[in-house]
């Protein structure tokens, strides 16, 4: 759920101050004592250091296309996504699909912010906004390339109810979230296994459980095909009993060098449905991101 704009402002905000980045798409080279020296009188150069030294201490796998990306990410990132009813007769779109803002405050925090995405039917239903979403990432054991390889974290995140009801769900939601990742040479795998609580409203929202893994090769350290399963089982609700589970075959590229610190990266992938019961199927996603 976001929107294009903000990338522009925070371009114009940390160019001029930032440091350049390494040819590795998400490294940071190390800080030395020199730097930190020199670097003391600007607020945001400390920040960054911050954010060099988060990456430094993690692997340096790309983002997923559905997966939560586990790892501390400091970025910009607008997804859209089309997906058919589960009889293929109509098409919904959502333009910001729950990315935005996420940034590294501290060496084991990420905080993200995702604006309401825009819902757009074929049918007769209204058009609008759906929830703001946030979540909070804690880094609790990792390593980067070459020394162990791996990341464990917890996340929590929620929704807010700012969209209308069908768009919106009408009440708050949590998701507290186990993330682990762990890379075997070119290959790496990211899982997820989480929940989602509603605060109100259960007989209607309902609860589930969510359980996700990517698993994608790295070519170049450019190109990243990818392989994802996406598993929801309700607990609780209008649903409950019932499971959809889809296969995302996708393909991220970089990222790319813009302009100082920040860089690019595109991706594209589609939700297949593999299980009888879908509350949708064939979800084209394309995802920007922008890293800084």
């Amino acid at each position: 759920m976001h929107y294009g704009p903000p990338s522009v402002v925070f371009l114009v905000l940390l160019s001029p101050l930032a440091l350049r980045a390494q040819d590795h798409p998400q490294a940071e080279p190390p800080v030395s004592a020199a730097a930190n020296d020199s670097d003391d009188s600007g607020w945001v150069r400390s920040w960054m250091r911050v954010v060099d030294q988060a990456r430094a201490s993690q692997p340096h796998f790309v983002a997923p296309i559905v997966t939560t990306h586990v790892m501390l990410v400091q970025q910009f990132r607008y997804d859209m996504s089309w997906q058919q009813d589960p009889r293929g007769d109509t098409m919904t779109s959502n333009y910001g699909s729950s990315r935005g803002l996420e940034i590294i405050p501290s060496s084991r925090l990420e905080l993200g912010i995702f604006p309401p995405g825009y819902i757009v039917h074929q049918t007769n239903v209204a058009d609008g906004f759906n929830d703001l979403s946030y979540q909070v990432k804690f880094r609790a054991f990792s390593a980067p390339e070459g020394k162990g390889d791996y990341f464990v974290g917890f996340f929590l995140g929620g929704t807010v109810p700012t969209g209308s009801v069908p768009n919106g769900l009408g009440h708050a939601i949590l998701s507290p979230t186990f993330a682990v990742s762990k890379g075997l040479g070119q290959w790496d795998i990211q899982s997820t296994i989480g929940a989602t609580l509603s605060t109100g409203g259960t007989s209607v929202v309902g609860r589930a459980i969510l359980f996700n893994t990517a698993v994608d090769y790295r070519i170049k350290g450019k190109i990243w095909p990818m392989l994802e399963q996406n598993s929801t089982f309700w607990v609780d609700g209008p649903l409950i009993g019932n499971k959809q589970v889809f296969l995302t075959p996708g393909l991220v590229l970089g990222s790319f060098p813009l302009l100082e610190r920040l860089r690019v990266g595109v991706g594209v992938g589609v939700q297949i449905a593999v299980s009888s019961f879908h509350q949708y199927n064939h979800r084209w996603i394309f995802s920007i991101r922008l890293p800084f």
